[in-house]
């Protein structure tokens, strides 16, 4: 497969409109991606003004053109009814495939990963008359993650200190790497190349911790309005902090300042409070904070384990929340005393659906058609190897990456 290509089934009619869709159904939220050919409403829905188109690989093929885009789209689990409104609404399911000598009401599939593809089957062949085939979901996350690390100019960067900077990413030495894909739980993959990975390590503690213990003490009813309220909160309040134990002053033969945490949420300890004596900003601060700093840590200890230098998070926790993603780099950066680097990917949140939609490639299920991809990003300025932006906040529902797509 050419860099920056891949096929998926579909209608060679360049005339025509088309729909292709891949689910990623985990245990809180359900991700989608879909293509479809480029109509006057999706200018609109993107923005043009401002936006600068990167091209991501060069082809000689004389085939018919489709230009189009990815869409990316995101639903709780628990709000499923919703989904299947939005994929009856926009008609996406009638552009599923054909599977060769399936009975009538099965010939409709869907390429899916995640859980939810077992669980909801029988809801989505009842609901949209569609059959889910089901893809494995360690393939889908290293498929997606490698694609878009070859193929999309700036997807991988690092966030340190408020700073946010593009890294340019070298094909030839890419592998090996650890993805650190954060979902519900945490699940670490060591991959070596195209198809060949092992999930290492993983920890309970995650996405779904965080929204868990975060609704029980603050009442929020989303996962945005937590962590909406995080950025409000300061966890100096709640957690022990070295400086607590030691008067104010650092632990500097072992290389602990004042301000490092010593026990999350240790100073309810002492406190003589109850919960609804705390602000619910600041819990939810410093529960996020001990949630990231522990995925960072055991990130690190994986990697060191053994000898990788690259860590991509990858996961729908993140949401490109600045405070997320500087914690996790913090916890990186002071582990490896600064040897490793935590390294984020702007389409975190839908690897498996983006493994689960190249899959179709895979299946040869239908007619095929090879996807050129550009990607339409805020003007950017290069500085050495990296490329400093402005892009701020996690992946819009409405943002996409534009294709050229070539009807065989």
């Amino acid at each position: 497969m050419d860099l920056g290509e891949f096929q998926i089934p579909g209608n060679s009619d360049p005339n025509q409109k088309t729909s292709h869709l891949s689910l990623d159904i985990g245990g809180s939220l359900i991700k989608l991606v879909y293509f479809s050919t480029n109509d006057g409403d999706d200018d609109d829905e993107l923005g043009g003004s401002g936006k600068e188109s990167v091209g991501v690989s060069n082809s000689n093929r004389s085939f018919p053109v489709l230009k189009g885009r990815l869409h990316f789209s995101k639903f709780e689990t628990r709000k499923i009814n919703d989904c299947l409104d939005f994929i009856q609404t926009k008609r996406l399911h009638i552009g599923g495939c054909q599977r060769l000598g399936a009975l009538p009401i099965e010939k409709t599939i869907i390429k899916a990963t995640g859980g939810g593809a077992y669980k909801y089957a029988d809801l989505f062949k009842e609901k949209l008359g569609i059959c889910l085939d089901k893809e494995d979901e360690m393939d889908c996350l290293v498929a997606g993650a490698n694609f878009l690390l070859k193929a999309v100019h700036q997807e991988a960067f690092t966030y340190l200190d408020g700073k946010k900077e593009f890294v340019q990413i070298d094909h030839n030495d890419l592998y090996p790497y650890l993805l650190v894909n954060i979902g519900s739980g945490v699940s670490m993959i060591k991959v070596e190349g195209d198809g060949k990975f092992e999930r290492v390590s993983g920890t309970n503690v995650g996405g779904g911790t965080f929204w868990g213990l975060g609704r029980l003490l603050t009442k929020c009813q989303s996962f945005d309005e937590l962590l909406e309220l995080s950025h409000q909160g300061n966890n100096r309040v709640i957690d022990m902090l070295v400086g607590d134990i030691y008067g104010g002053t650092d632990y500097s033969k072992v290389g602990l300042s004042s301000t490092t945490i010593a026990s999350s949420f240790g100073k309810a300890i002492s406190d003589k409070k109850e919960l609804q004596d705390y602000r619910p900003e600041d819990i939810a601060r410093s529960l996020l904070r001990m949630i990231s700093n522990n995925i960072g840590q055991i990130a690190y200890l994986n990697a060191l384990r053994f000898g990788l230098k690259r860590i991509f998070f990858g996961g729908f926790f993140i949401r490109g929340h600045a405070y997320t993603m500087d914690t996790i780099a913090v916890a990186v950066d002071f582990w490896s005393k600064g040897e490793a680097k935590a390294m984020f990917l702007r389409h975190e949140g839908f690897l498996g659906a983006l493994g689960a939609f190249m899959s179709y490639e895979k299946h040869g299920l239908d007619d095929s058609m090879i996807h050129h991809l550009t990607q339409k990003f805020p003007m950017s300025s290069l500085v050495g190897d990296k490329i400093c932006s402005p892009l701020n906040g996690e992946l819009n529902d409405n943002e996409s990456i534009e294709c050229s797509v070539y009807a065989s």
